[in-house]
């Protein structure tokens, strides 16, 4: 079952990918040959309009031909509707379509989830750490911290906020216990943290960790679509700066997961409802919009970074330097894939 929603949740985000070049090249004047979801044999088939979209035998993903994609600006056919004789503008725009769909899907993924219901934790104390303030104040194991210097404090997050904008400084919490509340003042100790690449950096606690009691938050139309926005803005920036983190070493590669790891991770989180496969389908769009745009040969990077020498030299780039950078970025693309598929098999062995 966790392959079947692997496979499932790939094939809906590459096609998707995929439905972004589509949209735009049909509206840009570009004829399209085939849409096809999945790869190799054909097994069903239809044409419309010129085009013939078609399922076939390999469900890992889908793909857009177009006419004259594969010929330099102003080489080859000379039809008028062929990618390659439209101005650098319009095939730009065909290029970015694809990235773009896939972080306009994690958007409206994230807003289904937040219209949903995502849980979060409610600020109730679980554990008490001796040494540090909450326990010299008598927090204690299941009491509810209400706010912080006045400011609501229900959900785990927001207590957590309020304790490392203190800086060090006193302040004071609203605690239930049982029926009864009262305020309580102390002062957070600063210790060294972490950051969620494992950086040291300073951290201001009180001592405690959350119960694991949980809400269920769930926004109206209007909230969802925004919240879903920032969302997806969040996971673009931490996508960016996993990837810039790797290459400063500061995450270690063998972090890198490849088929393994996404069939084992979307099987567990089908597990835990709908909502939560959604977001990770989401994470998975958010994934494939910023790798594309990596400036490699083979991906849609590669093919906008050769838009660009075209508008700076005024001409195509030769074809035998095309192949040979669509040579190098195809072996680039393999090598990492076949890292990934290392690692994961390295976790399978060591567990």
């Amino acid at each position: 079952m966790s392959i079947v929603v692997a496979i499932l949740a790939l094939v809906v985000v590459i096609t998707l990918h995929e439905l972004g070049h589509f949209v735009a090249a049909r509206a840009l004047g570009v004829g399209v040959l085939r849409f096809s979801i999945g790869f190799g044999p054909v097994l069903w088939s239809w044409r419309s309009g010129g085009t013939e979209y078609c399922v076939s035998a390999v469900p890992l993903g889908a793909y857009v031909q177009m006419v004259g994609e594969d010929a330099p600006s102003a080489v080859g056919t000379v039809a008028s509707d062929a990618f390659n004789v439209k101005p650098r503008w319009a095939r730009a725009i065909i290029v970015a379509a694809g990235p773009v769909a896939n972080l306009a899907t994690a958007w409206v993924l994230y807003a289904v989830v937040f219209s949903l219901g995502i849980p979060v934790l409610t600020s109730a104390v679980g554990e008490v750490k001796s040494d540090l303030p909450a326990a010299a104040a008598g927090i204690a194991k299941g009491d509810r911290i209400l706010s912080v210097d006045g400011q609501p404090t229900g959900r785990w997050e927001e207590l957590s906020a309020a304790i490392r904008e203190s800086a060090g400084r006193p302040i004071v919490l609203e605690v239930q216990h049982g029926e009864k509340t009262r305020r309580v003042e102390l002062t957070p100790k600063q210790i060294e943290g972490a950051t969620i690449f494992g950086e040291p950096i300073p951290s201001w606690v009180i001592g405690v960790g959350p119960s694991g009691a949980v809400l269920t938050e769930r926004l109206g139309p209007i909230d969802a679509i925004f919240a879903g926005f920032t969302r997806t803005g969040e996971v673009i920036g931490l996508t960016v700066m996993s990837l810039v983190k790797l290459m400063q070493r500061v995450v270690p590669a063998s972090s890198l997961g490849g088929p393994i790891m996404i069939v084992k991770m979307a099987g567990d989180q089908a597990q835990e409802g709908v909502a939560a496969l959604l977001a990770f389908m989401a994470i998975l769009s958010v994934n494939l919009g910023v790798l594309n745009l990596f400036p490699i040969p083979v991906l849609d990077g590669g093919q906008l970074l050769f838009l660009g020498i075209e508008g700076v030299t005024r001409r195509p780039l030769g074809a035998k330097a095309r192949d040979w950078a669509m040579q190098v970025g195809l072996v680039l693309l393999v090598s990492l894939m076949g890292f990934a598929l290392f690692n994961d098999l390295q976790r399978l062995v060591t567990g």
